[in-house]
């Protein structure tokens, strides 16, 4: 047993969160999807995504209103989000630098996945609004985040030094796949149609791939590269202390245990 489930995620919430991630992704996906030819409207993505905001909100109400957050669940995930909104400007993304993530990955591990769904919405959120960070790229990373927290949720069980190296595996993965998924929320209009790096609707599938992977290679690898590295170390250095912390956070809490509820007199 990783630790408790802070947030219990009930087969109504399974379902909302299920299909909030199928629309997120095709969201994400839909410049590789779109019919050979067709016209694309530059403001069709941030309309799309702005929807994220009210699903991701979806799912927390799902949750509450089945009791799947209770107020000590509520504590933790406040307590979570304002320390990740702390670390997130420390690193400002310079040079790949991010030192938000590894926290969404521990937090995720130790409280379980539905939590690490909505640590790393609201972690996002809390950042932005602490850096002025609100945009239209804002939905794109907060559902980034979330994966990224529920991935280390769904993660099989170890201890010991397998745990973290199974950790700081994923971390790498993740946070590689999280940059490529960011590319794909502005690639198609942030170039013209005339270089072969750009996206072209009159391409198929394996073109456009082709030409993203180029992209992703010579723009933001080096990035990609650097928050991998980034959060993999800080799982390592960090990891054992913050694993026994919000464990024994989580046995204190007593997430899974049944509420006994007392008749007045």
């Amino acid at each position: 047993m990783t630790g408790g489930r802070a947030v219990r995620v009930r087969p109504r919430a399974t379902v909302t969160l299920a299909l909030a991630s199928v629309g997120g992704l095709a969201a994400f996906l839909w410049p590789l999807l779109v019919r050979p030819g067709a016209a694309l409207e530059s403001t069709s993505a941030p309309l799309v995504f702005a929807l994220l905001l009210p699903v991701l909100l979806a799912v927390v109400l799902a949750e509450m209103s089945e009791g799947g957050i209770d107020t000590k669940a509520l504590a933790m995930l406040g307590v979570l989000s304002a320390i990740g909104a702390a670390l997130r400007p420390l690193g400002a993304g310079t040079a790949g630098v991010e030192t938000v993530f590894f926290l969404l990955v521990l937090a995720g591990r130790v409280f379980g996945a539905g939590f690490g769904f909505v640590l790393g919405a609201t972690t996002l959120f809390a950042s932005a609004l602490l850096t002025g960070g609100v945009g239209p790229w804002l939905p794109f990373q907060m559902l980034g985040a979330a994966w990224f927290g529920l991935g280390a949720g769904l993660l099989p069980g170890a201890r010991g030094k397998a745990e973290i190296a199974l950790l700081t595996a994923y971390a790498t993965v993740a946070s590689l796949l999280y940059g490529a998924l960011l590319n794909l929320s502005f690639w198609p209009f942030s170039l013209g149609g005339s270089t072969r790096l750009s996206f072209d609707a009159h391409l198929g599938i394996a073109d456009n791939l082709r030409r993203f992977a180029l992209f992703t290679l010579s723009t933001s690898m080096g990035w990609d590269i650097g928050r991998a590295l980034t959060t993999g170390v800080l799982i390592v250095v960090t990891g054992p202390a913050v694993l026994t912390a919000l464990r024994r956070a989580a046995r204190k809490a007593a997430f899974e245990a049944p509420v006994e509820f007392v008749p007045a007199a």
